[in-house]
């Protein structure tokens, strides 16, 4: 299964980054890629999410979230019409008053898309995505 994994170190405690991390219906307010974002059930810790994104072509995906605050976040996927698996995480530790957070996400396409460009398409939006967290961090906590 192809996959990306990316590390970063925000201004910013574990628990705050959670919280943006997991705000999901807001992620359409900073994350240009996302059009709509819909918490569709919710038990405790495990929300089934409805994405609707636009990379290239428009698409629509659900992913289950198992959250376990304010450390980790993990996923897998539960339908949509471009992935057929989706599963991935962020963990999230302290460090120096700084939260380093751990991206990882593995993903294979419901149509044939070779290994590297299939590769290639999960890590290519990492930095473009971290540095919106970076951006909405510094808005929501003057850091």
């Amino acid at each position: 299964m192809p996959g990306a994994s990316h590390t970063e170190v925000f201004n910013c405690t574990p628990a705050e980054l959670y919280q943006l991390v997991t705000d999901y219906e807001k992620y359409p307010e900073f994350l240009q890629e996302v059009k709509s974002c819909k918490v569709i059930k919710s038990d405790g810790g495990k929300k089934l999410v409805e994405f609707k994104v636009s990379v290239i072509k428009s698409f629509s995906y659900q992913l289950l979230m198992n959250e376990n605050a304010p450390h980790h976040v993990s996923w897998s996927f539960a339908g949509g019409d471009l992935f057929k698996t989706s599963d991935g995480s962020w963990k999230l530790e302290e460090q120096n008053g700084k939260t380093k957070a751990i991206y990882s996400v593995d993903a294979t396409f419901g149509i044939f898309v070779p290994g590297p460009i299939a590769k290639t398409l999960l890590s290519v939006n990492l930095p473009t995505m971290m540095s919106a967290y970076h951006k909405r961090v510094k808005e929501k906590y003057g850091k």
